[in-house]
């Protein structure tokens, strides 16, 4: 069951990719940020009746404060490099978290890597140049001068290196709360903060015609609750590195809805590049 829940997240959080991309050609960054948290908040208030609300000391409250502007510039970007980019091009790239994540765990978390993570690096590293390895034919290093060029993959090796940071500080938030009380709590905050800048950015009057007759918002909102559910569901029943690779296979999910959503081509070698990177993933986190 473990594995079905994970897979659950990974196919959930690649729909809502596809989705918001979607309605990402008539609305603003800030606002499809907003109902991604905020949509999907009706949904999980149905697994109130499960939480236990833990005693909140001042270190989770403190974490909050940081995690939280982290997050909201992390989706902020997220939003753009999909909006701008090939889902095939971008989201690949969030598997450099967890390359990201033995720096910033060393230095957070005191964790270190061993041989297998190290072999997990070049495996991502590998994946990343197959991705656009059609333009070798312009030279050996091309595949990594595509990469460059592509603003929507520089944004989101950015977004991974953000979530490397965001990954240790929500492990100690949950660690001075609960899994499921956080999960809960959190969209609620970042829906609360997000709020006066989708005002600022469209207005009261358009953000009001809006909420409650785009279809669209409610069908993000019904698979990001799915995706956070599913996650939490997998955590319980195994341990967080073998429900991560799992969900990883979310990239490969992306490329395929990149064709078929929105024709995106050279998925051939997307899909092979993205094969090897969930592949270092695996290393990485077991």
């Amino acid at each position: 069951m473990w594995f079905f829940y994970s897979l659950s997240a990974a196919l959930f959080v690649s729909l809502t990719d596809a989705i918001s991309k979607k309605a990402l050609r008539s609305e603003s960054t800030p606002l499809i940020a907003w109902v991604r948290c905020t949509y999907a908040i009706p949904y999980l208030l149905l697994i109130l009746p499960f939480v236990d609300f833990p005693s909140l000391d001042r270190t989770f409250f403190y974490i909050c404060l940081i995690l939280s502007p982290l997050e909201i510039i992390s989706v902020l970007l997220y939003l753009k490099a999909i909006k701008i980019s090939p889902l095939s091009l971008t989201l690949p790239f969030l598997s450099l978290t967890p390359v990201f994540l033995i720096v910033t765990s060393y230095l957070i978390l005191g964790e270190s890597v061993d041989i297998s993570g190290f072999t997990g690096i070049l495996l991502v590293t590998s994946g990343a140049y197959l991705m656009n390895l059609h333009t070798i034919r312009h030279g050996i290093l091309e595949p990594l001068k595509a990469v460059i060029r592509e603003r929507g993959s520089l944004l989101m090796i950015l977004v991974a290196f953000i979530y490397s940071i965001t990954s240790n500080l929500g492990k100690i938030a949950i660690q001075h709360s609960s899994p499921l009380f956080f999960s809960v709590f959190y969209p609620i905050l970042l829906s609360i903060i997000l709020f006066p800048l989708i005002i600022l950015k469209n207005g009261k009057k358009e953000i009001s015609s809006k909420l409650l007759t785009k279809k669209t918002f409610y069908i993000i909102g019904v698979f990001q609750a799915l995706e956070i559910i599913s996650h939490f569901m997998a955590v319980t029943l195994i341990e967080v590195p073998y429900m991560i690779s799992v969900k990883r296979t979310s990239l490969l999910f992306g490329i395929i809805f990149g064709a078929i959503f929105f024709g995106e081509t050279n998925i051939r070698e997307r899909l092979v590049g993205g094969i090897v990177m969930i592949i270092g993933v695996v290393l990485i986190s077991i």
